[in-house]
Parts: structure tokens; C-alpha cells; sequence
């Protein structure tokens, strides 16, 4: 379980549970399937089921132990609200984010309508986001879900972006991470959808973040995921307030405010 992460919107990922089973188009070429498939056949303990999901108690406590504020992706192997994961053990790792409360969470699903069920019994302080991954028209139904749910921070993940998507209803939405699909047998990203969505979060006050423009070798990230010329790694505008210190995140920052934290 990684304390530090390469993916460009987060610092930190938190697998109390990995494993998974596929839900929809984008799970197509799953990247945590691959990587824990290998890590099985290293030898990895926490990996031993494959991706078969397996609940982690070990780790329930993991953010506590990380003095240092960070962004915490919270399962980026598995879906915390697969169905198949109890509420009791959701109820724990919303407990363990209450209290390391020093830490922004990044709570990801294409499970919306299992949130949205759950979402009213669950605690939903300030720096619990919540977000749901739209990969293609047929799917933005989960953002009606995501609007019913008491955070006061909400984002999609546009990603692996398949296709374009018309009369997004951005209401309520306070951040969009778009990025093309990347690895073997990646499926191409046109870049008038992502051109699109930009154009749409501008219109509506959403911090846009195009994370990469996918492909393969090359998922033309980081310096090269131009759109129009430019970089586009917005944050959503939110004051954090923890231990008596506020943090601002401002869009069209790379990074928060003073520096990466992590």
C-alpha cells in the first residue's frame, strides 16, 4: 500500500481492500487487475488472493499513522462500495478518515447508486471528497447519483475518457480529472471530447485537471498533455481548514499551495 503515488491528482493511495470485478466499459483493461496479477506472482502478501477482493483490517488504520498531511486516493485497487463489501467495514474506513482528519480523502467509485444508498448513514466532513468515474455517455447517470451525496466536495474522473459526452450536467460538481486511456490495447481519446469537457467546465466554474491524453507506449502525461497548447491541471478552489492551518487550492495550481504536500 503505497504512502507516496505517481498519479498526478493525488500524494498518497489508502487499499484497505483490493481486488475488484468489472462494472462497465472501462474496466476493459483494468490497471489494478494487471498490477495485482503481478504482484501475486511477486510474491506479495497483501496481493496473495489476486484480484480477487480482499479486505485489509491490517490497514484500516494506515492514514493515522502518516503525521504528515497528504491527498489520500482511497482505493485505487478496488471500489470501497463494491457491493460485496460490507457496510460495517465502509463504516470503519470512514471512521479512520474522520479522525486523521490532518489528510484530504479522494473517495472514487463506479458503484453510484451503492453510494448514493449508503452515503446518508456516513459521515461526509470537509475533507472527505467524493467522486464517481464517467467514462462514457451511457454512465452519466452516476453523476445524478454523486449529486445526492452530502459532500461538500464533489469530482468526476473522466477516465479513461471512450467517448465524447453531450449535455454533461455539471450542477454541483466542483472538480473534472479528464485523461485518455493508456497501456496495451488502449483505446483512443478524441481530443474534442476532452476539448469539449474543458470548454463545459469553464462554462460552469468546475476546476478542469487533463491528466493525460493516453495511448500507448506514450500516455502523453505531464508536460506533454496539451490541450490547445497549454497544461491544464486545475484544482478545485477550497479552503481546507486542519489543526488550525488552511490550505488553499487554487485552480490552475499544479500543486497545492506551498508546495506538494506530502
Amino acid at each position: 500500500m503505497a504512502s507516496c503515488s505517481g498519479i498526478e491528482w493525488t500524494d498518497a493511495t489508502w487499499n484497505p481492500l483490493t481486488g475488484c470485478s468489472k462494472v462497465s466499459a472501462g474496466c476493459q483493461h483494468c490497471y489494478a487487475e494487471a498490477l495485482s496479477r503481478r504482484l501475486q506472482a511477486m510474491g506479495n502478501p497483501s496481493y496473495h488472493n489476486g484480484f480477487e477482493l480482499t479486505l485489509h483490517h491490517h490497514l484500516l488504520d494506515q492514514p493515522l499513522r502518516w503525521r504528515r498531511p497528504r491527498f489520500v486516493f482511497v482505493n485505487s485497487m478496488s471500489d470501497l462500495f463494491h457491493e460485496d463489501v460490507p457496510f460495517e467495514f465502509i463504516e470503519v474506513v470512514f471512521d479512520t478518515m474522520v479522525r486523521a482528519d490532518q489528510h484530504i480523502y479522494q473517495v472514487l467509485t463506479k458503484r453510484a447508486a451503492r453510494l448514493a444508498e449508503l452515503a446518508p448513514h456516513l459521515p461526509w466532513p470537509a475533507h472527505v471528497w467524493a467522486g464517481v468515474t464517467v467514462e462514457r455517455a451511457d454512465y452519466r447517470h452516476r453523476v445524478d447519483a454523486l449529486r445526492s451525496v452530502p459532500a461538500q466536495l464533489r469530482f468526476l474522473s473522466l477516465e479513461p475518457l471512450l467517448g465524447p459526452l453531450p449535455d454533461l450536467d455539471l450542477t454541483g460538481i466542483d472538480w473534472a480529472i479528464v485523461a485518455g486511456e493508456s497501456g496495451p490495447g488502449a483505446r483512443p481519446m478524441v481530443l474534442d471530447w476532452a476539448r469539449d469537457l474543458r470548454d463545459r467546465c469553464l462554462d460552469a466554474d468546475v476546476a478542469f485537471f487533463l491528466k493525460q491524453l493516453g495511448g500507448w507506449p506514450d500516455r502523453r502525461h505531464g508536460e506533454a498533455a496539451l490541450l490547445d497548447g497549454r497544461l491544464w491541471k486545475e484544482w478545485p478552489a477550497r479552503e481546507r481548514c486542519s489543526s488550525g492551518t488552511a490550505t488553499m487550492i487554487l485552480p490552475g495550481m499544479e500543486e497545492p499551495a506551498g508546495g506538494r504536500i506530502s
